[in-house]
């Protein structure tokens, strides 16, 4: 039985402008690997209604979770709860649970919950809050959407909260093969042990060095015994 499948939409002009290094889709991709959830795609789009909603209602039908990050802090550009509530037809605006949580936490310290940062309090209709131990503004989950911080620290502890709540399936395994040549010299040999495997992902990412050519081969998949077979045909057919 296939893994459950993933997708992500990484929110942001800061991100497509290169002036903020997205670190969150490396940290999802790696936590969903362990727990046996394929992520199989990932956007990367603008602060613009028109592309966060359609980005949100087709990867939502495409895979099993789509998680987002970015745009739920409490200044004018953080638009993406008001989005994911447009693309499930749903009302948003500040919910009680979502105040409470805010209120206790700037109380603490001695803060005023002004206007501006009750805006992180607006949380569609029908959605189930996320926990969020960093700084207490919660995300969301609409449907099969997560709806996440881009701040890096609160998106991982967000991660965090959501992982345990996940079904999973077989987590990926790898393995990695050094050979001292180039990829022209292994291509053909490396394409027949894909197709013998072909339940495997078999990968070939080179490098240069001191002047010769070389590639790392690396298989993954989630059964052992596969992986083991693929390396020694692999090794036998480049000792």
């Amino acid at each position: 039985m296939p893994n459950p499948t993933a997708a992500m939409i990484v929110i942001g002009d800061e991100i497509l402008s290169g002036r903020t290094r997205d670190s969150n889709m490396h940290h999802l991709a790696g936590q969903l690997t362990s727990v046996g959830i394929d992520l199989k795609e990932v956007r990367v789009i603008g602060d613009e209604h028109g592309t966060i909603i359609a980005a949100v209602q087709a990867m939502s039908k495409a895979y099993d979770n789509v998680f987002t990050s970015g745009g739920i802090g409490p200044t004018h550009d953080d638009i993406t709860a008001d989005c994911i509530a447009a693309a499930f037809g749903k009302h948003i605006d500040v919910r009680d649970d979502a105040r409470a949580i805010l209120a206790a936490h700037y109380a603490r310290s001695g803060t005023d919950l002004n206007e501006a940062r009750l805006r992180m309090a607006r949380i569609p209709d029908d959605a189930t809050l996320i926990d969020n131990p960093v700084s207490s503004a919660p995300g969301f989950k609409l449907e099969n959407v997560h709806v996440m911080a881009g701040v890096p620290s609160v998106f991982e502890a967000m991660v965090a909260s959501v992982l345990p709540t996940l079904t999973g399936g077989a987590p990926l395994i790898s393995a990695t093969l050094r050979i001292d040549r180039g990829e022209g010299d292994i291509a053909g040999p490396l394409g027949q042990i894909a197709k013998d495997y072909p339940a495997l992902s078999i990968g070939s990412y080179p490098f240069q060095k001191d002047g010769k050519y070389g590639a790392h081969i690396v298989i993954r998949g989630s059964i052992q015994a596969e992986i083991d077979a693929a390396v020694k045909t692999l090794e036998a057919a480049f000792p």
